[in-house]
């Protein structure tokens, strides 16, 4: 039970981070309104670091459903607890999105005229709507994130200090952060690099039954590829990590 608590609190602090450095690049009158795409791409990068800081010592700090199901096909993982994670990451996500409204809630309302940029500070929308194109762009990030993340464990991946070897992985939360921050810089754009149905249609939900002022429809036509392009990413990585390594 441990283990999911952390899943939830992990994955809740990256979503208010993560979220919260949208809304605070996106919404009227917010001190950081225009400080555009690399602030957001290093605020979603540090806001999985203090994530990983918080759940990795416990839970291993998952914080992604797709990161949860790639780690069981590959084996690093047991499949008995993959429901019990994916539920603690969903209800962590929802919770971090609703704590960025109550943050931020003057600024929604100041932002009311705007409901596609507050829907934009909850959960991703393509730049060009193609859902093919969406679809993809997906997959293939997030396949690169899984593929990275399990070649951090690999033994190749390992440095010595003295008489100490240590992996790549083993250094914590950093090699992670500079893996998200440069995925969204690289290939964010086409997008948002949702790249964790946590981080999307949990906050998306969130969205969708709060109460704020001047909001559109939560974009449930496009909902389903933050969500089926990462598992699908995260079960490629998977295979072609077990073929390569």
């Amino acid at each position: 039970m441990n283990q999911y608590i952390f899943e939830f609190i992990g994955t809740l602090v990256l979503v208010l981070l993560g979220d919260g450095v949208c809304a605070a690049c996106s919404l009227k009158h917010s001190k950081a309104k225009g400080a555009g795409w690399v602030v957001i791409a290093l605020g979603w990068g540090l806001a999985v670091m203090m994530g990983v800081l918080i759940a990795g010592p416990v839970s291993g700090a998952h914080l992604n459903p797709a990161v949860t199901l790639g780690l069981a096909i590959a084996g690093s993982f047991p499949w008995t607890s993959v429901a019990g994670y994916i539920v603690a990451q969903m209800l962590g996500g929802f919770v971090g999105a609703a704590l960025v409204w109550v943050f931020y809630k003057d600024h929604y309302k100041a932002t009311a005229d705007e409901p596609d940029t507050m829907l934009g500070t909850f959960c991703t929308m393509p730049a060009i709507y193609n859902p093919y194109r969406n679809f993809v762009c997906e997959v293939i990030a997030t396949c690169l994130l899984v593929f990275v993340i399990l070649a951090l464990g690999f033994s190749g991946n390992a440095f010595q200090l003295g008489s100490v070897t240590a992996q790549t992985g083993s250094l914590g939360s950093w090699p992670v952060t500079c893996l998200i921050m440069s995925i969204g810089m690289s290939l964010g754009g086409t997008t948002g690099y949702a790249l964790n149905p946590a981080r999307d249609l949990s906050p998306r939900c969130a969205h969708a039954v709060l109460p704020i002022e001047g909001k559109r429809d939560s974009g449930w036509n496009y909902s389903w590829i933050p969500v089926a392009g990462p598992m699908v990413g995260a079960a490629l990585a998977a295979g072609l990590y077990i073929l390569v390594f």
